[in-house]
């Protein structure tokens, strides 16, 4: 008794030649498929079931093609759909089905982590600080050791000192675990920051407004706030000038000045005030202070008030680099955490 030869349409015949191939041989070939034929393969995969060993043959031999296994296969439509899920991404796959053209770019977006690396090491902290630890680690693990660094300057000290130990004993990260983490950020963090990064024209204005006088500097961030200029408080938390001094914890006017000389502090404290004068001698120590106090006692009219202004700016500009690099904060920024 002989048992009717199957019956199949060409996109199945193809369909089970592919099956037959495996995943590795039929991923390759996938890729040379044109959209509308990768539809019908799909289409066609999905209808075929059980494939006698004589009729796959039958099919091999239609092609022209050689093959060693000639097993009958079972379930084909779903190890067509193995090939296909671990062959195409799911964007490619679905946009076959719905007749749509796959978006260009085989490799996806680019890696998120050096878009990371520009932010304000503050702006992702905040991000992390509301993530599991090991969440975290992860993220920092991908940065540059640097940018790293700055982030975890953020973050207060118990999650820092959690999330450093995750990074020392974290092993290989699933790539589904990286991509979902990846995908948050540049939707979190990443998309928020595109739509209105101002951060570096605040840095510029800051700057700018750093190098006026105390009665300069005044005039002008009144005349910012009449003119309702946007982000305005995050330029003032930018902002420092020498008058600010007493604003400042002991701790970081001795940092301060531990750096400069005895000659510049002493032209910047000409003509300031008993409490400002007193909040920078406090911070040096007693040998400095009385050298600088008996030059302080003596007159000072041959000294230029260019000169008392630069040296101003001078503990003004390093007081701004040494907060930056994280030694403390600003006056303005402590006053808007609290």
């Amino acid at each position: 008794m002989t048992t009717q030869a199957l019956t199949l349409t060409r996109p199945q015949k193809a369909a089970a030649i592919l099956v037959a191939m495996g995943k590795p041989s039929a991923g390759r070939l996938l890729k040379f498929f044109k959209q509308e034929e990768l539809k019908s393969l799909i289409e066609a995969a999905r209808l075929l079931r059980t494939i006698p060993q004589a009729d796959l043959e039958r099919i091999v031999a239609e092609f022209e093609s050689e093959f060693t296994e000639g097993a009958g296969l079972l379930d084909s439509a779903d190890k067509m759909d193995t090939i296909l899920n671990e062959s195409l991404s799911p964007e490619e796959v679905n946009a076959i089905m719905n007749g749509k053209q796959p978006e260009a770019g085989p490799d996806g977006p680019p890696p998120i982590w050096p878009e990371l690396e520009k932010l304000e090491p503050a702006r992702l902290g905040a991000f992390l600080a509301g993530e599991h630890a090991q969440t975290s680690a992860m993220v920092l693990s991908k940065l540059a050791p640097q940018a790293a660094a700055g982030v975890l300057l953020t973050l207060e000290k118990p999650l820092r000192s959690e999330i450093i130990k995750r990074m020392v004993t974290m092993v290989a990260v699933p790539e589904t675990a990286e991509k979902l983490v990846a995908a948050q950020l540049r939707q979190r963090v990443l998309a928020e920051t595109s739509v209105k990064d101002t951060s570096a024209g605040q840095a510029r204005v800051a700057s700018l407004l750093n190098e006026l006088d105390k009665p300069q500097l005044e005039e002008m961030m009144k005349d910012l706030e009449d003119a309702g200029t946007p982000d305005l408080e995050a330029v003032k938390a930018r902002i420092f000038s020498f008058e600010d001094l007493p604003l400042l914890s002991q701790k970081a006017r001795v940092l301060i000045f531990d750096g400069l000389s005895s000659e510049v502090v002493t032209l910047a404290l000409r003509g300031a005030s008993p409490e400002l004068t007193e909040s920078v001698l406090s911070a040096i120590g007693a040998r400095s202070r009385r050298m600088i106090e008996s030059e302080l006692s003596q007159a000072a009219d041959n000294v230029a008030a260019a000169d008392i202004a630069q040296a101003r700016k001078t503990v003004s500009s390093t007081t701004i680099r040494l907060s930056h690099e994280g030694a403390f904060e600003l006056p303005s920024v402590q006053s808007a955490a609290a």
